[in-house]
């Protein structure tokens, strides 16, 4: 008969101690994230240089330039939206993988383009394996991890964007510097194939999660086998998760997904915005660079104070726990876009000055990348991949994800023309007011997930066969 029962049946996974194969995961699982921050970044060195160039083939508008920073953002709510939904309904192994293949594919593509408007389709590629990135490798990494350390295992995987930024700095120097300005922006283009490539085979051979495994599929013995992955034993009973069905998940868990998809599309508002055009507000803050090495150094600036902040919520993430992190986070963030908006001078929406010496305000500014990351932009990637069950866990993050790259692809692609009629002054207050906003979401909508299993914070129904007995 079926049977109710209270103890998850991965208690020998969540205790377990981290192991060697619990890093492999996480690289295997963190280089996409890689990809995403070298992207990221990566556009705007592409951009400074195209401006640059003149070229015909290239040209650049409000609307090209917008269309052009946002293509892989818009893709990737596609990809984000589809992946987590075949994650759920075919399993993680079986498209893990693929979306590496789609980022690989699409950065390599992307240096050849003939013009601007392949340049366009062809990131648009990438951004569909960006997208699809997220829910399955924050899932992968959830359901492998043990209790005392996930949040950890996730924000680490995550915490490769603050790598890929570092990265992508370094090599939109060295090409503008080493290479003529019509080859440079191809290189940087075709290195984002690199990371993506090289775990793909990884990404194939990585077993089906044990929770999958067991609570999908009913199979027993590929359970098994996924734990062993990890030096772990489960016992060999016939486990179920209750089927959930649209409406069900809903009504169940409404809250839970307003707490993570609204911060997450409130954050990614100011994250891109401020990420992707960072040179343009380095520049009213700094000054003109003298060279577009330069440049790149100063918009990467801000990066390199928000690789601290990854690195900060992986050390305390499964100590103060994912809600304060993410609620000090937001606080923090709208109080320094209210500070430097208070620094600026302006005529118009033109800065003219600023009532601080520049190096402070800029100081004052990069803060906001450290306060992100260590902040909202991690806690947003790992809320749900804990709090939906085993059934809509792909869907649930891919959701939540999609609302974060629909905040981040409206406002790149709005950002020019922002900057344009209303200035970076009434820009950062407009940031700031929605920051706060994050905060109330977050201390009404957002549930602690630290220290307990994922069947635990999921609220799952799990149920177990037991054999009658025979006569």
């Amino acid at each position: 008969m079926d049977k109710g029962i209270s103890k998850t049946p991965f208690a020998s996974i969540d205790s377990l101690k981290l192991t060697f194969n619990h890093i492999k995961v996480w690289y295997t699982s963190g280089m996409g994230f890689f990809t995403d921050a070298y992207d990221l970044f990566i556009i705007s060195a592409i951009l400074d240089v195209l401006i640059q160039l003149h070229d015909p083939n290239f040209p650049l508008n409000s609307f090209t330039e917008g269309l052009l920073a946002s293509s892989a953002l818009w893709t990737a709510i596609i990809g984000q939206l589809v992946f987590g939904f075949l994650g759920d309904k075919i399993g993680r192994k079986a498209i893990y993988g693929i979306e590496a293949m789609l980022m690989a594919v699409g950065a390599l593509l992307s240096a050849i383009s003939p013009n601007i408007y392949w340049l366009i389709i062809f990131r648009s590629i990438m951004g569909l394996g960006i997208g699809g990135d997220y829910p399955i490798s924050a899932t992968i990494m959830s359901e492998y991890a043990n209790v005392k350390d996930r949040g950890k295992l996730i924000a680490l995987v995550f915490a490769n964007q603050g790598l890929g930024s570092l990265a992508a700095v370094a090599i939109g120097i060295g090409s503008v510097l080493a290479f003529p300005l019509d080859i440079s922006w191809r290189i940087m283009a075709a290195i984002g194939a690199i990371p993506a490539a090289t775990v793909i085979y990884l990404r194939r051979k990585t077993p089906e999660t044990p929770r999958y495994s067991m609570l999908v599929k009913g199979s027993v013995q590929e359970a098994k086998k996924a734990a062993e992955f990890l030096g772990a034993r489960i016992e060999e009973k016939k486990v179920n998760s209750k089927p959930i069905s649209l409406s069900q998940f809903l009504s169940k868990y409404w809250l839970t997904l307003i707490g993570t998809a609204v911060p997450w599309f409130i954050l990614d508002i100011a994250f891109y915005g401020t990420g992707i055009y960072s040179g343009a507000i380095t520049q009213l803050i700094l000054g003109k660079p003298i060279s577009i090495a330069n440049l790149i150094l100063e918009q990467g600036l801000p990066y390199m104070v928000g690789f601290f902040g990854y690195f900060t919520a992986v050390a305390l993430m499964d100590k103060l726990g994912r809600k304060i992190i993410q609620l000090q986070g937001f606080i923090l963030m709208g109080i320094i876009y209210a500070a430097v908006s208070s620094f600026l001078i302006v005529s118009g929406t033109k800065v003219i000055g600023l009532t601080i010496p520049a190096e402070l305000g800029f100081l004052i500014y990069a803060l906001s990348f450290f306060f992100i990351d260590f902040g909202p932009n991690t806690t947003t990637f790992v809320l749900p991949a804990e709090t939906y069950p085993t059934r809509a866990r792909t869907t649930g993050h891919g959701i939540s994800a999609a609302s974060g790259k629909l905040g981040a692809a409206i406002t790149t692609y709005l950002f020019p023309t922002l900057l344009a009629s209303i200035g970076i002054k009434n820009i950062l207050l407009m940031l700031s007011v929605l920051s706060i906003l994050g905060a109330i979401v977050t201390i009404i909508a957002v549930k602690e997930t630290k220290g307990k299993s994922l069947e635990e914070v999921s609220e799952e129904e799990v149920i177990v066969q037991e054999e009658k007995a025979s006569a």
